[in-house]
């Protein structure tokens, strides 16, 4: 038996899948599972604590007829019996019943869907995602989040941080986001300067935590910018998912945007503190009790957050 799920998106909406596959692959335990994504979140399954097979191809492209075909004639291959859809397009029901897949389950009313179910978008987007295994008859609770953390990337993290003199506790920080949000324009950076005048108040609060700076590939000018403004700064640049996720782990504190690795952040159940711009914290943030978050007055970009409001929620 054979399932697949189509899952549009970035690493953080993979992370947030994670849930659903693991409800599918402890309900199905004999099945083969194949997760269809866009190039630039294969690195997520990196971290998958289940045995799925990630396919690439890139939703967002202006892929032409001839793209659309030859995944179509890939999956026909399979055979899959059940078929579980992120994407709330109204053709995706279509491609799936053209694809020969019994069993389709999505979002919204397409009449080529054989089970829909309604998308709940004010619950955390975990659950929200999980609500698909409803159209398989499974009346499982969503699982929290979890990733699997290589001891390989463990020991990594180990090492590096000895070379930078850190033997004990530490606080991280991921000051970035992702090129597409960049690109985009999606408010997700906040100031060095204002960063800057947080781990300040860090340092004065609890001076036997050195304080690390994650850099991304993505993140040159920030982390540049924060490196010159806090010369006490400790940074490593983890080479993929697996090694980030250990560093974020081994932290005292984490602090971040909304952006991927707070996802991290929350599978390995960081003490972690999160800024939004103008995303609900609670679509994207399980309740629980270590993982807060600042929010930016509404309409106002997080510049508009000050440095005294983040410390002030850190020491609440």
């Amino acid at each position: 038996m054979r399932i697949l799920a189509l899952v549009p998106g970035g690493i953080g909406d993979q992370l947030l899948f994670f849930p659903t596959l693991e409800t599918l692959q402890q309900s199905f335990p004999t099945a083969a599972i194949d997760v269809v994504v866009e190039p630039r979140a294969l690195a997520a399954y990196r971290l998958c604590p289940v045995t799925a097979t990630p396919r690439p191809f890139d939703f967002k492209a202006r892929n032409s007829l001839a793209d659309w075909a030859n995944l179509l004639g890939t999956l026909r291959e399979q055979e899959y019996a059940i078929a579980l859809s992120l994407g709330r397009n109204a053709n995706i029901g279509l491609f799936l019943w053209l694809a020969g897949i019994p069993q389709r389950v999505g979002y919204g009313d397409s009449l080529f869907l054989t089970d829909r179910v309604p998308y709940n978008g004010h619950q955390y987007a975990a659950h929200a995602y999980h609500d698909l295994v409803k159209g398989l008859r499974l009346k499982t609770p969503p699982p929290k989040m979890r990733i699997a953390v290589a001891k390989t990337d463990l020991d990594w993290a180990n090492r590096e941080r000895m070379a930078l003199g850190i033997t004990g506790g530490y606080i991280a920080l991921h000051a970035g986001a992702s090129l597409l949000s960049q690109i985009k324009g999606i408010d997700k950076i906040y100031p060095a300067t204002q960063w800057a005048e947080v781990l300040k108040g860090l340092q004065e609060k609890a001076p036997e935590l050195p304080i690390l700076l994650l850099k991304g590939p993505e993140d040159g000018a920030i982390a540049a910018a924060l490196a010159a403004t806090v010369p006490t700064l400790k940074t490593l640049s983890p080479p993929d998912t697996g090694k980030l996720a250990a560093l974020i782990a081994g932290s005292n504190l984490f602090l971040c945007t909304d952006s991927a690795p707070m996802h991290i952040g929350v599978a390995v159940e960081a003490n972690l503190l999160a800024l939004f711009g103008a995303t609900d914290p609670a679509k994207l943030l399980p309740p629980q009790p270590n993982f807060k978050f600042v929010q930016a007055p509404a309409g106002q970009p997080l510049a508009a957050l000050s440095p005294n409001t983040i410390l002030a929620q850190l020491w609440d």
